[in-house]
């Protein structure tokens, strides 16, 4: 419950049509052990209490009493649970039959929403029965309490921030215009399907989809619970498909013709996020609606939801071709459309033998493949100076010349020595006018080449470099088009993987494998023995960390100790608690400071949701105060400290 999340479980008992007091005493047993599992809410399917099959034995007054009763011994087992619990039952109102969801709480009944889709055509003939429920409710009797009846009911919980909780049953999923998108509308970021959707074959897919689907169009979390074993066999046979998903990623999904209980923990925080990040996402109130209150204790429960520590790169390697493949795409036809704009037929590239040059190379090659230019017509400098080492001057020579582009060599260090004794700086001392006194002599040097040749530069910096600010103002923070500006640092790598397993050059591949295992640095520092001395990650922290950090801050406005709890998790066994912490709050003392960078960056094409363009993205003053941020977090070590 802590932090927006909330357990909640999906439940299929092995039932006996038209049995109620076997059924309320399977229904029982997984309500106490939803309970025991820190569920703070529990959805079971369609006319459970019952059985969906009952046919016309829905019509005998015997078992519409028995489910009363049954109903009543439900509540009083509800009675001390922290639990919002849904039922599926027949209910006899004024003389009609309604397929409805009981919802109920702690031994009170808070409300009963009734089917508004009938069903009747192929093997469906519920008009038989039952009538369409009334959408604005009304107060009706039952079980001995007076509850509310109808379509437009929301169960908010005032205890817990984002809750509210609306409902529909089965086929008004499958309408034209389900329940769920009103309620959505009104306010309600979880939804419950109490259902008996029999299987046929092919069916399950086409469920989980349109689960899933409709958890992605209403930003909402969605609790699908199905009958299954126990119902009649007589035509149909029920899969009991559990499903629990949230904005368009499935939680939680049971295995078809088993019975028993799915959980999913729902991350309310999210949904918020994304519902006031998109403003096409118009709430309305809708006066007809009834909202009851509920409270669930807040608890901090040991979270069983995958947190993926690198969520910028897909899992799959299927996936991650795909998604390679694609970013590399939206990447070269940004630059080739920015080419064919200026009629510009030379590009400037520096390259360094790291990452993202290399990838800024790749990409320009493949944009000139595009546009049907000699790739000789791409200029790739390399500009050794105090820092560059053998092995990464080495690898620029050799992936120019494998992709056939041109190679220039410029060496700085006479260039940069004389302007070091111009200003006064003292060689020895390696301050920061030191190494950014070589960025900035570079980003002259690639500028005027692309000036004398009619050309354009491309830039080469990160989406991670850009969100610390880990670039030298005026110096490879700038160029005329960033191919990389919102490509991570951690897929950056994937990327030049992906162009090295997928290439036809053996030597190709070779140097793209070492330009991998080569350590991350800007090279501005004198080597030593020969080798780097100067490694990014040990001043900044690590990469993946970084991306992590930024991608839970931008993507979902998650505030500090809620990424700290998640980065726990994601990173458990690979970094201490102080670690993460500390680098998160260098993240965000950096973050906060070098906006001024980034509000003058070049353009660039965005590749994914998360993105720092000014133009776009992410307007921020380059003077806003970190103080709130910085406070949380200073609350955190205070916490860490504490327990040890």
């Amino acid at each position: 419950m802590k932090d927006g999340f909330i357990r909640v479980a999906a439940a299929t008992p092995e039932i006996q049509v038209a049995d109620c007091r076997y059924n309320r005493e399977q229904i029982e047993k997984m309500m106490e052990e939803a309970w025991n599992q820190e569920a703070g809410m529990v959805v079971f399917p369609e006319l459970c209490l019952t059985g969906y099959t009952c046919g016309d034995l829905f019509l005998q007054e015997l078992l519409l009493k028995k489910c009363v009763e049954e109903l009543g011994v439900l509540l009083k087992a509800s009675e001390g649970k922290d639990m919002l619990t849904v039922v599926g039952m027949p209910l006899e109102v004024n003389g009609k039959l309604y397929n409805t969801a009981v919802v109920f709480k702690d031994g009170n009944i808070l409300g009963v929403v009734p089917k508004t889709f009938i069903p009747n055509y192929s093997e469906f003939y519920e008009a038989r029965h039952f009538e369409r429920g009334p959408k604005k409710p009304v107060r009706i009797h039952l079980a001995g309490q007076e509850t509310w009846f109808g379509t437009q009911l929301l169960f908010q919980c005032t205890s817990v921030p984002g809750l509210v909780v609306g409902g529909e049953i089965c086929e008004d999923l499958w309408a034209p215009n389900p329940p769920s998108i009103s309620h959505a509308l009104a306010g309600a970021t979880v939804m419950f399907n109490v259902s008996a959707s029999d299987e046929i074959t092919g069916k399950d897919a086409y469920r989980k989809e349109l689960v899933n689907s409709q958890s992605a169009r209403l930003i909402c979390g969605y609790i699908y619970a199905g009958a299954g074993e126990g119902e009649s066999t007589t035509d149909l046979v029920f899969p009991g498909h559990n499903l629990i998903c949230e904005n368009g990623t499935c939680l939680a999904e049971s295995k078809r013709f088993e019975t028993g209980i799915v959980y999913g923990d729902l991350d309310l925080g999210r949904l918020n996020s994304e519902r006031r990040r998109m403003t096409t996402f118009i709430q309305n109130e809708d006066r007809d609606y009834v909202w009851v209150p509920f409270e669930l204790e807040m608890k901090d429960i040991e979270l069983r939801r995958f947190i993926d520590p690198n969520p910028f790169v897909p899992s799959g390697e299927q996936d991650r071709q795909k998604r390679c493949e694609e970013i590399l795409s939206i990447q070269a036809m940004g630059l080739k459309k920015r080419l064919a704009h200026t009629h510009c037929q030379t590009a400037v590239v520096g390259i360094s033998g790291g990452l993202d040059s290399t990838l800024a190379l790749l990409v320009t090659v493949r944009a000139f493949d595009m546009l049907g230019l000699d790739r000789k017509q791409i200029m790739a400098v390399t500009m050794p100076c105090f820092g560059t080492t053998d092995r990464t001057y080495n690898n620029a020579c050799q992936l120019v010349n494998e992709l056939g582009a041109k190679l220039m060599e410029v060496n700085i260090r006479e260039a940069v020595s004389l302007h070091f004794r111009d200003i006064g700086q003292d060689m020895d001392n390696h301050d920061v006018t030191f190494e950014n006194g070589q960025a900035r002599e570079r980003t002259q040097v690639l500028m005027d080449l692309a000036n004398q040749r009619g050309g354009m530069v491309i830039g080469t910096g990160d989406l991670s470099e850009l969100a610390l600010g880990w670039a030298t103002y005026n110096g490879d923070h700038m160029s005329m088009y960033g191919v990389n500006a919102s490509v991570p640092k951690t897929l950056v790598r994937h990327l030049v993987r992906y162009y090295a397993d997928t290439c036809e050059s053996e030597n190709l591949r070779e140097v793209l494998l070492d330009i991998l295992d080569t350590p991350v640095s800007p090279e501005l520092i004198p080597p030593k023995e020969g080798e780097i001395s100067q490694k990014t990650e040990d001043l900044v922290g690590p990469y993946e960390l970084h991306d992590f950090f930024l991608y839970h801050m931008m993507r979902f406005a998650c505030p500090p100790a809620k990424i700290y709890r998640l980065a726990k998790m994601a990173f458990k066994g690979r970094y201490e608690d102080e670690v993460i912490l500390k680098w998160l709050k260098n993240f965000y003392h950096r973050f906060f400071i070098q906006q001024f960078k980034r509000s003058c960056v070049p353009d660039g094409p965005k590749v994914g949701s998360v993105a720092l363009s000014p133009r776009g993205d992410w307007r921020m003053p380059s003077d806003a105060s970190a103080r709130i941020w910085k406070e949380e977090l200073e609350a955190i070590g205070d916490g860490v400290c504490g327990s040890k």
